[in-house]
């Protein structure tokens, strides 16, 4: 997988959901859209490579609700 790709496309979402009022809600909805619409091999390595710090340049937004997903699993 080409992290730094999925890494562009994860802070896309989140500058979507980042105009949310609220924080913990806007994480929530950047997981749930993770899951809803990403192929689980595109989930699966973000969370894998932010767990390794890997993934770096994630919004600090977009790393909560990675690590969500990764508690889900």
């Amino acid at each position: 997988m080409d992290i730094p790709h999925l890494v562009k496309m994860a802070n896309q979402i989140g500058e979507f959901f980042s105009a949310y009022p609220d924080a913990e809600l806007a994480r929530q909805e950047i997981a749930g859209h993770l899951q809803r619409f990403w192929d689980p091999r595109m989930r699966n390595a973000i969370c894998e490579n932010l767990a390794q710090a890997e993934a770096e340049g994630l919004s600090p937004l977009v790393a909560a609700a990675v690590r969500t997903l990764a508690h889900q699993a």
